[in-house]
């Protein structure tokens, strides 16, 4: 005795062969996606542990299916479908393994903090880093050695002329002359 979902395939298969007009190799596909779909979401279901690859699975079976030259050859689609299923699952393994699949984090939207800047200001941020550049590349090498020493590294001004074998008086005056002239361009630049 046949199983009935083997009655229907033998049925689409003998209709498939006498050329009804009605049954077409698109019917065959699609009535097997309609009968077997679930079964087999229900199947990679249990067997993944990302459940947002089941969709793309059970598209991989009824891909390699429209793949076949004669799906109504098929005797015994239920089997063939899940047989497919299988190798599907270790296809995807297989690459996952080679890829490193499993080893990274899924995105999640939101789940990272966004940059609270707006793009104009931004923009606007990187103009004046780029215009600081060219006035500190204007100046002369020691007072640009103090300003950068002072104001970017941080040091103390005693600390800035000890580095540079100078007196710290000397090094005031440096810092003084390049602050002036880095306040005054970027004044300029800001309100022209």
């Amino acid at each position: 005795m046949t199983a009935p979902n083997e009655k229907k395939g033998m049925a689409t298969r003998a209709r498939l062969s006498t050329g009804d007009s009605g049954a077409t190799r698109d019917f065959l596909l699609s009535r097997l996606a309609q009968t077997y779909g679930s079964a087999l979401a229900r199947f990679f279901e249990r067997r993944v542990q990302t459940k947002a690859d089941v969709p793309d699975l059970v598209q991989d079976v009824f891909l390699r299916l429209s793949r076949m030259p004669d799906p109504a050859a098929i005797e015994k689609p239920e089997h063939f479908l899940f047989v497919t299923a299988a190798n599907v699952l270790k296809d995807r393994a297989r690459r996952d393994a080679v890829r490193g699949g499993g080893l990274h984090d899924e995105w999640v939207e939101g789940a990272l903090p966004s940059s609270d800047f707006p793009p104009d200001r931004v923009l606007e941020s990187k103009e004046a880093a780029a215009r600081l550049q060219a006035v500190l590349l204007e100046l002369p090498q020691r007072t640009r050695d103090v300003f950068v020493l002072r104001v970017f590294e941080g040091l103390k001004m005693a600390d800035v002329a000890r580095a540079l074998s100078i007196s710290t008086r000397a090094a005031e005056k440096h810092q003084a002359k390049a602050l002036a002239r880095v306040v005054e361009t970027m004044g300029e630049w800001r309100h022209p």
